[in-house]
Protein backbone atom coordinates (compact mmCIF):
# COMPACT_ATOMS: atom_id res chain seq x y z
CA UNK A 1 0.00 0.00 0.00
CA UNK A 2 1.25 3.17 -0.88
CA UNK A 3 1.99 6.24 2.07
CA UNK A 4 2.80 9.86 1.55
CA UNK A 5 1.77 10.50 -2.05
CA UNK A 6 -0.93 12.93 -2.78
CA UNK A 7 -4.11 11.75 -2.79
CA UNK A 8 -5.56 10.64 -6.40
CA UNK A 9 -9.09 9.35 -7.24
CA UNK A 10 -9.21 7.73 -11.04
CA UNK A 11 -12.41 7.41 -12.71
CA UNK A 12 -13.14 4.95 -15.46
CA UNK A 13 -15.80 5.83 -17.52
CA UNK A 14 -17.22 3.89 -20.56
CA UNK A 15 -19.98 1.56 -21.42
CA UNK A 16 -20.05 -2.41 -20.24
CA UNK A 17 -17.82 -4.22 -22.59
CA UNK A 18 -15.52 -0.67 -23.22
CA UNK A 19 -12.25 -2.22 -21.03
CA UNK A 20 -13.09 -0.57 -17.71
CA UNK A 21 -11.84 -3.12 -15.57
CA UNK A 22 -9.12 -4.23 -17.75
CA UNK A 23 -8.10 -0.42 -17.83
CA UNK A 24 -8.72 -0.22 -13.98
CA UNK A 25 -7.34 -3.67 -12.64
CA UNK A 26 -3.52 -2.39 -14.46
CA UNK A 27 -3.60 1.08 -13.06
CA UNK A 28 -4.35 -0.89 -9.57
CA UNK A 29 -1.25 -2.67 -10.25
CA UNK A 30 1.14 -0.44 -11.39
CA UNK A 31 -0.33 2.62 -8.94
CA UNK A 32 -0.77 0.24 -5.89
CA UNK A 33 -3.87 1.77 -6.00
CA UNK A 34 -7.21 0.44 -4.76
CA UNK A 35 -9.90 -0.63 -7.28
CA UNK A 36 -13.79 0.20 -6.49
CA UNK A 37 -16.25 -2.16 -8.85
CA UNK A 38 -19.92 -1.95 -8.33
CA UNK A 39 -20.61 -4.96 -10.32
CA UNK A 40 -17.89 -7.44 -7.98
CA UNK A 41 -19.85 -6.43 -4.87
CA UNK A 42 -22.76 -7.02 -6.29
CA UNK A 43 -22.04 -10.68 -7.46
CA UNK A 44 -19.81 -11.11 -4.48
CA UNK A 45 -23.42 -10.90 -2.25
CA UNK A 46 -25.21 -12.64 -5.35
CA UNK A 47 -27.16 -9.17 -5.93
CA UNK A 48 -28.92 -9.25 -9.16
CA UNK A 49 -26.55 -6.87 -11.03
CA UNK A 50 -29.39 -4.92 -12.57
CA UNK A 51 -30.74 -3.98 -9.17
CA UNK A 52 -30.48 0.18 -9.20
CA UNK A 53 -31.26 0.30 -5.61
CA UNK A 54 -28.79 -1.59 -4.32
CA UNK A 55 -26.35 -0.54 -6.81
CA UNK A 56 -27.13 2.89 -5.67
CA UNK A 57 -26.61 1.71 -2.02
CA UNK A 58 -23.21 0.05 -2.67
CA UNK A 59 -21.89 2.74 -4.75
CA UNK A 60 -22.66 5.27 -1.95
CA UNK A 61 -20.70 2.91 0.68
CA UNK A 62 -17.60 2.25 -1.87
CA UNK A 63 -17.54 6.71 -2.98
CA UNK A 64 -17.37 6.58 1.57
CA UNK A 65 -14.46 4.22 1.86
CA UNK A 66 -13.05 6.39 -1.63
CA UNK A 67 -13.56 9.38 0.64
CA UNK A 68 -11.34 7.88 3.87
CA UNK A 69 -8.78 6.29 1.62
CA UNK A 70 -8.30 10.13 -0.21
CA UNK A 71 -7.85 11.74 3.23
CA UNK A 72 -5.36 8.79 4.18
CA UNK A 73 -3.34 9.98 0.91
CA UNK A 74 -4.08 6.92 -1.08
CA UNK A 75 -4.84 6.79 -4.71
CA UNK A 76 -8.57 4.68 -5.47
CA UNK A 77 -9.90 3.42 -8.78
CA UNK A 78 -13.97 4.15 -9.40
CA UNK A 79 -15.17 2.50 -11.97
CA UNK A 80 -19.08 2.67 -12.21
CA UNK A 81 -19.32 3.73 -16.03
CA UNK A 82 -19.72 6.96 -14.78
CA UNK A 83 -22.75 7.38 -17.69
CA UNK A 84 -23.66 11.10 -16.65
CA UNK A 85 -21.68 14.25 -16.84
CA UNK A 86 -23.44 14.62 -13.43
CA UNK A 87 -22.22 11.94 -11.47
CA UNK A 88 -18.41 11.99 -12.50
CA UNK A 89 -19.00 16.14 -11.57
CA UNK A 90 -19.74 14.93 -7.70
CA UNK A 91 -17.08 12.40 -7.40
CA UNK A 92 -14.62 15.22 -8.70
CA UNK A 93 -15.92 18.26 -6.78
CA UNK A 94 -15.76 15.58 -3.90
CA UNK A 95 -12.25 14.35 -4.24
CA UNK A 96 -10.81 18.27 -4.90
CA UNK A 97 -12.34 19.13 -1.70
CA UNK A 98 -10.82 16.74 0.12
CA UNK A 99 -7.11 18.08 -1.99
CA UNK A 100 -7.18 15.24 -3.94
CA UNK A 101 -5.95 14.71 -7.47
CA UNK A 102 -9.05 13.57 -10.40
CA UNK A 103 -8.02 11.71 -13.62
CA UNK A 104 -10.89 10.56 -15.55
CA UNK A 105 -10.07 7.89 -18.17
CA UNK A 106 -12.80 7.45 -21.00
CA UNK A 107 -12.91 4.23 -22.79
CA UNK A 108 -15.06 4.97 -26.33
CA UNK A 109 -15.39 2.01 -28.22
CA UNK A 110 -17.78 1.21 -31.14
CA UNK A 111 -21.13 -0.48 -30.34
CA UNK A 112 -20.37 -3.70 -32.36
CA UNK A 113 -17.21 -4.07 -30.73
CA UNK A 114 -19.31 -3.45 -27.31
CA UNK A 115 -21.80 -5.93 -28.04
CA UNK A 116 -19.17 -8.68 -29.37
CA UNK A 117 -17.32 -8.45 -26.03
CA UNK A 118 -20.12 -8.20 -23.92
CA UNK A 119 -21.51 -11.74 -26.09
CA UNK A 120 -18.01 -12.94 -25.50
CA UNK A 121 -17.84 -12.46 -21.55
CA UNK A 122 -21.15 -14.23 -21.94
CA UNK A 123 -21.52 -12.70 -17.62
CA UNK A 124 -24.66 -10.78 -18.41
CA UNK A 125 -28.44 -13.12 -16.90
CA UNK A 126 -30.39 -12.42 -18.70
CA UNK A 127 -27.71 -11.84 -22.04
CA UNK A 128 -27.44 -8.15 -23.36
CA UNK A 129 -29.54 -8.23 -26.89
CA UNK A 130 -28.10 -5.75 -29.31
CA UNK A 131 -31.23 -2.77 -29.36
CA UNK A 132 -30.13 -2.48 -25.82
CA UNK A 133 -26.19 -1.42 -26.38
CA UNK A 134 -28.03 0.69 -29.03
CA UNK A 135 -30.34 2.54 -26.34
CA UNK A 136 -26.92 2.42 -23.65
CA UNK A 137 -25.88 5.12 -26.42
CA UNK A 138 -28.33 7.19 -26.12
CA UNK A 139 -28.18 7.25 -22.85
CA UNK A 140 -24.76 7.72 -21.90
CA UNK A 141 -23.36 11.24 -21.98
CA UNK A 142 -19.57 11.09 -23.33
CA UNK A 143 -17.16 13.46 -21.47
CA UNK A 144 -16.70 16.01 -23.77
CA UNK A 145 -13.63 18.31 -24.76
CA UNK A 146 -14.52 20.77 -21.86
CA UNK A 147 -15.13 18.15 -19.43
CA UNK A 148 -12.09 16.55 -20.00
CA UNK A 149 -10.21 19.69 -19.35
CA UNK A 150 -11.53 19.93 -16.03
CA UNK A 151 -9.04 16.87 -14.78
CA UNK A 152 -5.55 16.20 -13.63
CA UNK A 153 -3.44 14.66 -16.40
CA UNK A 154 -3.15 11.11 -16.07
CA UNK A 155 -0.22 9.74 -13.73
CA UNK A 156 0.26 6.87 -16.16
CA UNK A 157 -0.81 7.75 -19.89
CA UNK A 158 -1.37 5.04 -23.05
CA UNK A 159 -1.55 1.77 -21.26
CA UNK A 160 -2.61 -0.35 -24.26
CA UNK A 161 -5.48 -1.46 -24.23
CA UNK A 162 -6.31 -5.08 -26.25
CA UNK A 163 -9.10 -7.12 -24.88
CA UNK A 164 -9.66 -8.95 -28.57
Amino acid sequence: MRSGTDPRLIIICGLPGSGKTTLAKRLETKLCALRFAADEWMNALSINLYDEEKRGKIEALQWKFCQDLLKRNLIVIIEWGTWGRSERDILRLGARALGAAVELHYLSVPADVLFDRIQRRNMENPPIERDTVSQWFEIFQAPTTEEMALYDKPLIEDLAYDSN
